[in-house]
Parts: structure tokens; sequence; C-alpha cells
């Protein structure tokens, strides 16, 4: 993306009004067509991470220990508890 100044491309009425809100920090603005998309959903890797957590959750419901979970997945303990826990809580609700 190509950064450019906004005295160059805004006329001076709609510099004035966005210098209100934003003066002197960076700004995004998105192209017209551009279709809002949630983390992951245009890459694949959503599902990725989906599909990754359910094996997770599978090993452990079939066995497998935290330590092996780690291991085989090369995730913190941390990571991996949060995906069974937070698992656990979806299913009970």
């Amino acid at each position: 993306m190509k950064y450019k100044n906004g005295r160059d491309v805004l006329p001076p009425e709609l510099l004035k009004e966005v210098q209100k809100h934003l003066c002197g920090e960076m700004l995004y603005i998105p192209k017209k067509d551009e279709v809002k998309a949630s983390w992951g959903q245009l890459s694949g890797l959503r599902e990725e991470v989906y599909s990754r957590n359910i094996s997770i959750i599978n090993c452990y419901n079939n066995g497998a220990t935290i330590n092996e979970l780690i291991k085989d997945f090369c995730l913190s303990e941390a990571s991996i508890r949060k995906i069974i826990y937070n698992n656990k809580a979806k299913m009970q609700a």
C-alpha cells in the first residue's frame, strides 16, 4: 500500500474536516468494493485453526495428555488448555 499526503489528494475543506478527527495520524481508506471479512476468512487460516483445534480436542478426549498434545501440535500448555477448556464450555452451553 502506498502512502499519500492528504494535502495532495483531498480538497482543502475535506482535509480540514479529517484533521478534526485524525490530525497527524495515519488513516486507512478501504476500496469502494472491498468486502469486510473476518480474521482468516480470505486466507483459509480460520478453517485450518478450527480443524487443528478439533483434532486437539479429539486427541484429548481419546486419552492424550496435555504434554503429549504440546509436543504433537507445537503449542504452549496455555494454548492447549484454552482450546480444550473453551470447547468444553461451548459444548456444555
